[in-house]
């Protein structure tokens, strides 16, 4: 990384500058201790939050999953007495599993926007390191579609059985058939209520509007690859096109993640959307439950000892 370009990080709306730091390793997340410097993070003034005033000088609230919990206070407390330590302030956790607020006090209004802007950064950067436990999706799973797909396998695994790779461990279950918009972490039922609420208002905001209030007729014909090679494939998806020619499917699709990143619920992946319905994933082969993750930006890769098969011929065929 460029030192004279360092890596900016959004949180809360607010934009701070990540500078070069030395991180470790960590083998358990448990134990996990890490504390950004002095320097890690801007501590002036912010209003991406709010400090009350009281009796006894400044204090600021902070919901955060239980889950998380633990980052805050780090290896043996570390982590919470180096932010206490270096900020003047006096930082309450609930205990673990309990769902509660953090509160930061302090007699400086300064130290407590301190400990609540690093506060922000240790979330930020371990949350992204959470697997992701929900995604966004439209449901493909209407019998027609799940009649083809069943044909789909037949015919593949009736021409194509004996290419490397191929077996019947590498198909969608038809019931879970649906085009991916994103992947989640969320936490807690707090942050589940956030994106049902989120995605009720999207469709009031511009779903409807875009629709006019009607079912959007798509049509699912054709599959594609996702890695540069055919022979090594990981992941073959069907393509879905709007069955009049119009963008509506795409640009609802946009717009829901637009929504969605920007309420922080999910992370900026790529420009647009790639509409897409799996159809083969080599994950599936030792997890049926598994779903596809295009991106290891969010949460752990789960690319690691996969067996690719040659999808050449159910290419071409």
């Amino acid at each position: 990384m460029d030192v004279l370009r360092p890596a900016l990080i959004r949180i809360g709306g607010q934009i701070y500058r990540k500078n070069l730091i030395q991180e470790q390793a960590y083998q358990e997340e448990e134990e996990d201790d890490f504390c950004p410097g002095p320097g890690d993070c801007a501590d002036e003034p912010c209003d991406a939050f709010v400090v009350e005033e009281t009796e006894k000088g400044f204090q600021c609230r902070v919901e955060v999953p239980s889950p998380l919990y633990k980052y805050i206070i780090g290896k043996k407390g570390e982590t919470k007495k180096r932010l206490e330590t270096e900020t003047r302030t006096s930082i309450s956790i609930p205990k673990p599993g309990v769902e509660g607020e953090i509160v930061i006090t302090g007699q400086h209004r300064s130290g407590v926007i301190s400990a609540r802007t690093r506060i922000d950064v240790l979330l930020d950067s371990f949350r992204k390191k959470q697997p992701f436990t929900h995604f966004l999706s439209f449901a493909l799973n209407q019998p027609a579609i799940q009649e083809k797909f069943l044909q789909f396998k037949e015919e593949v695994l009736e021409k194509c059985s004996k290419d490397h790779g191929v077996s019947s461990s590498l198909f969608q279950n038809p019931a879970k058939l649906h085009l991916t918009l994103g992947t989640l972490v969320l936490l807690n039922e707090q942050e589940i209520q956030k994106a049902c609420d989120l995605l009720q208002r999207c469709k009031e905001d511009f779903v409807d509007q875009i629709t006019g209030g009607k079912p959007l007729i798509v049509e699912v014909a054709g599959v594609e690859y996702m890695n540069d090679d055919p022979a090594t494939t990981d992941v073959l998806y069907a393509q879905v096109h709007m069955k009049d020619g119009s963008d509506k499917l795409q640009v609802i699709a946009d717009q829901l993640v637009e929504r969605f990143v920007a309420s922080g619920l999910m992370l900026k992946e790529w420009d647009r959307v790639k509409l897409h319905a799996t159809v083969m994933n080599t994950l599936f082969r030792k997890d049926p439950g598994a779903e596809e993750r295009n991106t290891t930006v969010t949460g752990k890769s789960s690319f690691k000892e996969r067996e690719s098969f040659n999808g050449r011929n159910i290419l071409k065929v």
